[in-house]
């Protein structure tokens, strides 16, 4: 195991002080795992004001009995941080959030009795540097090799003492591909209305994790199943029963979930966005000539999908661009009817950093949809079309001289002579883009000032519209598109 010196160090400190001291929690779990631990934990039966002691320059600003210790490089400077805890229990939880009362334990067994599940409620202790014992009271290690999240103890007592725990239950077993054991389940079913309790800050860093993981489409169909969605997302919930129109052959709730899972992006952003393009679906259906529409329903959608954010205390930068996807992806593209002014507009209006999210929001509509083709030939010409636009176009910018330099350079007035100047010294760094240097084009323009430029001119824009032709086959070549 891959446990860093600083850690060592820490233990060593406190055991040579006098007190017991493991490594603790998910860094332990990791271990097993052949993870490296996101952050370390480590527990002991010193007390708060002991560990102070043995850290002199260490931090306790709350009443659960964990010390920030700092961890410094060789220039004194703050690396790390690293949580040490008093072996503690908990008592009453009248606002289902934060234990009434925290007694610190001396003994290791009260403190993982806390803990939430058996993968986290196992301890490590080292000897000289090296594992010497791993205490595992409740089958943590078992649970690793069967792949199983399980609640410590009696679920319905873990979920009363913190409810956002069924939440993170769904979170482990999609960021480990893992099953919630059946007894751990019911408790959540049984329990799940307890998550209005929860503060939804928390709520919202669960559900990140969630779209983050391996498996988000199973995280969210996990949270229907459990019955936590209604609470987290009443908004998706709402399409569970509602049918489209003809064009589709899923419901609102089924056709969101889907796309989610076929989204090709592993931004949660993104991810989030496919999962909620449809959420003003159930408001905006009407019938009208024998089928159903949902007009302006990316409209309404996105105004639903800004309160959602909000409520989930989601970053205003985060809740943009969700939003902006949300808004835009009924984008128009036909082939033919799509102009380059048209696409240019687009842009302008989603952003060019927010292009390729919204292709793969488009995309994991159609799959969603059940639609076999993910990119059809319109979206790839689309495609191609933004590229074209977006690309700097083979002009006399390019070159690290302009008009106003030759003016100075060559005393001349502004006129046809500039432009063809231009031209020529284009061509030729077409030709050897090395040549596009100001020491070099200052003396071919020199050059080129005493000449008949008239015929070079006609080569140049030769040139320049061969190579304007290249980039363009080669783009079309890129997207599969004529």
């Amino acid at each position: 195991m891959n446990i860093p010196e600083f850690v060592k160090e820490i233990l060593a400190k406190l055991e040579k002080a006098g007190f017991e001291a493991y490594i603790v929690g998910g860094c332990v779990r990791d271990l097993l795992m052949k993870k490296e631990p996101s952050d370390w934990d480590v527990t002991t039966n010193a007390r708060p004001e002991h560990i102070l002691k043995i850290f002199v320059d260490a931090k306790y600003k709350n009443t659960f009995g964990t010390v920030l210790v700092k961890v410094k490089n060789k220039k004194g400077e703050t690396e790390d941080v690293v949580e040490v805890t008093t072996y503690r229990s908990e008592q009453g939880y009248s606002d289902r959030r934060h234990p009434d009362q925290v007694i610190f334990e001396d003994e290791l067994e009260k403190d993982l009795e806390r803990r939430d599940f058996t993968i986290n409620a196992m301890a490590l202790r080292l000897s000289s540097g090296q594992v010497q014992d791993i205490v595992d009271l409740f089958g943590g290690q078992k649970d690793l090799k069967n792949k199983i999240v399980r609640a410590v103890g009696e679920p319905v007592d873990r979920f009363k003492e913190d409810a956002l725990r069924m939440t993170r239950a769904v979170r482990f077993a999609c960021q480990l591909d893992f099953a919630i054991e059946p007894k751990t389940e019911r408790a959540i079913v049984k329990m799940a209305g307890n998550i209005k309790f929860v503060a939804n800050e928390r709520i919202q860093i669960e559900l990140k994790k969630i779209l983050e993981s391996k498996n988000p489409y199973d995280g969210i169909m996990l949270l229907h199943k459990l019955k936590l969605l209604q609470y987290i997302l009443p908004e998706l919930e709402a399409g569970y029963d509602v049918d489209q129109n003809r064009h589709h052959i899923y419901t609102v709730f089924k056709h969101s979930v889907l796309s989610l899972k076929f989204c090709p992006s592993t931004d949660w952003r993104v991810l989030l966005a496919a999962l909620l393009h449809d959420i003003a679906k159930p408001k905006t259906k009407k019938l009208i000539k024998g089928d159903y529409t949902f007009y302006n329903h990316e409209l309404v959608g996105a105004r639903m999908v800004k309160k959602i954010m909000e409520r989930l205390k989601f970053s205003n930068e985060d809740t943009e661009k969700v939003v902006n996807l949300v808004r835009n992806h009924m984008f128009y593209y036909n082939v033919g009817e799509v102009t380059d002014a048209s696409v240019r507009r687009l842009i302008s209006k989603v952003g060019k950093e927010n292009l390729a999210d919204l292709i793969d929001v488009r995309i994991a509509d159609r799959l969603g949809s059940g639609v076999p083709k993910a990119v059809p030939y319109k979206l790839r010409h689309l495609q191609y079309v933004m590229k074209k636009v977006q690309n700097d176009p083979v002009s006399v910018k390019m070159l690290k001289i302009n008009g106003s330099d030759l003016m100075d350079l060559l005393k001349i007035e502004p006129g046809p002579k500039i432009g063809a100047i231009l031209d020529v010294l284009l061509s030729e760094v077409i030709e050897d883009p090395k040549l596009n240097n100001k020491e070099f084009l200052e003396e071919r323009s020199c050059e080129l000032n005493k000449l008949n430029l008239a015929e070079l001119r006609t080569k140049a824009k030769e040139v320049i519209e061969e190579k304007r032709a290249r980039d363009d086959k080669k783009m079309k070549r890129e997207f599969k598109v004529q």
